[in-house]
């Protein structure tokens, strides 16, 4: 799938999203990218997604930062690295990958109802909550907020891996969670 781009005049366009990426650790090295494709070529997951990391950093570089925000691209990265080894320019494209999530997290301008994005929402609020995620409770606000019709497919093995005591709704939680709660704050300001 393509992410579906309208005509846009440069007055239109915005470099903002290129200049928080620059102003990352390494991050103005995207501004060196040849647009060779080896990125793309390298991508074991390129096929599903709905632009190449290539066309990503094109996108980024012009000023289509929206598009790039709430493309599916960024979600489907796998963080195999392959693209940021083979790259002859040394462009670190999977962390750009994860502060392109980030962004979209922050500004909520990634894909509504895609699975990935919500569950890594999900899991940021139940490790901030509580220092642990309870795994049988994350999967089920994973499906209520994507496609809560799926929930009764899983029902069976749901309850086969309770049964097997495999699997517990008992909430999970750490000892002191206001401390781990200061500690992510103070990294969230850090990365400001």
């Amino acid at each position: 799938m393509e992410i579906k781009r309208t005509i846009a005049y440069e007055g239109e366009l915005d470099k903002s999203l290129l200049t928080r990426l620059s102003a990352l650790p390494e991050g103005n090295l995207i501004r060196r990218c040849i647009q060779c494709g080896t990125c793309s070529g390298v991508c074991p997951l390129s096929i599903y997604m709905d632009s190449s990391p290539r066309k990503l950093i094109a996108l980024i570089r012009e000023g289509f930062g929206k598009e790039v925000l709430s493309s599916f691209t960024i979600w489907l990265c796998s963080s195999c690295y392959s693209c940021t080894v083979s790259c002859p320019q040394e462009i670190p494209i999977t962390e750009i990958m994860y502060a392109l999530k980030r962004m979209a997290l922050e500004e909520k301008t990634y894909p509504r109802r895609f699975p990935v994005p919500v569950l890594a929402r999900e899991f940021y609020r139940m490790v901030f909550k509580e220092g642990r995620n309870t795994e049988a409770l994350l999967v089920l606000r994973l499906l209520a907020k994507t496609n809560i019709l799926k929930t009764f497919s899983y029902l069976p093995m749901g309850l086969n891996l309770m049964l097997t005591r495999r699997l517990s709704l008992k909430k999970e939680k750490i000892s002191r969670p206001s401390q781990l709660r200061k500690f992510l704050e103070a990294i969230k300001e850090v990365g400001k």
